[in-house]
């Protein structure tokens, strides 16, 4: 069998190509690389044959030619003082940045500290800032409570109620107080509830009472006769101390003295008196009392129901002490008809007749 020519020459060296100047700059340029023959191809594969292609190959690529190999470049020589330098550099650059970040540190404890000083060394201010806040808080709500109160239709007089009456209708009361009707019960005008109620004079006093709402309570406290004073026509008028009318009627009521001996109208000195001693009588002293005179302020005289017995009492002083002494005499003389006199105190006597 003829081999084809060329077999066995040897392979031909590829030019040397062009240099690279990024591959020269590159470490790994440095390395050799293999340049593949035809020999090796064929040891690699199949044997082809001179002028034999299989049908339906490619032609096979050249080879490219292989790089040369650059010789590593050779270290250069360390300079122990320039290492030196460097390494002081660093270290006083890391030496830095610790300090700065200590700094940082440092810094941030301070202010720390400072506000917690700061706080501390404030604390009662805050507190009294807080309670005059507080307060002024509780005092706003107050005075919007307060103007709800006041305006708000919701707590407006709608009910009256009248307590405490014996002589005076409480339905006329009523009657008397309706211009006060749908007022709010803050706004309620105690000067028209005066003048309301000032026609009746057997009404010696009066309370009123809100109760929300919308209801006012008053409560009438009504003059109690503590005399009685006849009139010219033989009819009676009971009084009460400041001789103001509480009733009239034809015959006389019972414990009610009958004022003697007064005339002109009411109040007089002389019936000033004989209320002044009827006030400061005993209450049980009082009931037992059927007439009183007085001519004078020394010289007030009592008679007693049930027995033709009087009594002279003087003045209004020492009234308790009177009532005391006359009980004493009166458990020594029984009902015997006479006069009993308690004007001196000190020398109480009965004088029979």
């Amino acid at each position: 069998m003829k081999r084809p020519e060329g077999f066995d020459k040897p392979a031909e060296q590829p030019a040397p190509a062009r240099r690279d100047s990024k591959a020269a700059a590159s470490p790994r340029s440095s390395r050799p690389v293999a340049a593949r023959t035809p020999v090796a191809e064929r040891a690699a594969g199949q044997t082809k044959r001179p002028g034999a292609r299989p049908s339906g190959s490619a032609r096979p690529a050249p080879a490219k030619p292989a790089k040369p190999v650059r010789p590593a470049k050779p270290a250069k020589p360390v300079d122990p003082r320039k290492a030196a330098q460097q390494r002081a550099k660093a270290e006083a650059a890391r030496a830095r940045r610790d300090a700065a970040a200590e700094l940082r540190r440092a810094t941030k404890e301070r202010r720390r500290y400072e506000k917690a000083e700061i706080r501390r060394f404030t604390a009662r201010a805050r507190a009294r800032r807080a309670a005059i806040v507080t307060t002024l808080c509780a005092v706003g709500a107050m005075v919007v409570l307060g103007l709800v109160a006041i305006f708000s239709p919701i707590l407006a007089l709608r009910t009256i109620v009248v307590q405490g009456t014996g002589r005076v209708d409480p339905a006329a009361v009523q009657t008397a107080l309706d211009d006060q009707l749908g007022t709010p019960l803050a706004l309620i005008d105690s000067g028209r509830i005066d003048s309301d109620l000032a026609q009746f004079p057997i009404i010696q006093s009066y309370s009123t009472e809100m109760i929300p709402p919308g209801t006012m309570v008053v409560n009438i406290v009504e003059r109690q006769p503590i005399a009685t004073v006849q009139q010219d026509d033989g009819t009676y008028v009971f009084v009460d101390a400041a001789g103001v009318t509480v009733e009239e009627a034809a015959d006389r009521m019972p414990g009610v003295p009958l004022v003697t001996d007064t005339s002109g109208s009411l109040p007089n000195p002389a019936f000033e008196d004989a209320v002044e001693v009827l006030l400061a009588l005993p209450a049980s002293l009082r009931a037992q009392v059927d007439t009183i005179t007085a001519r004078s302020h020394d010289d007030v005289t009592l008679t007693l129901t049930g027995a033709a017995q009087s009594v002279k009492w003087g003045s209004a002083d020492d009234s308790d002490r009177k009532a005391e002494l006359l009980a004493v005499l009166q458990q020594l003389h029984g009902g015997q008809a006479g006069t009993f006199d308690v004007s001196a105190i000190d020398d109480g006597i009965f004088r029979a007749g």
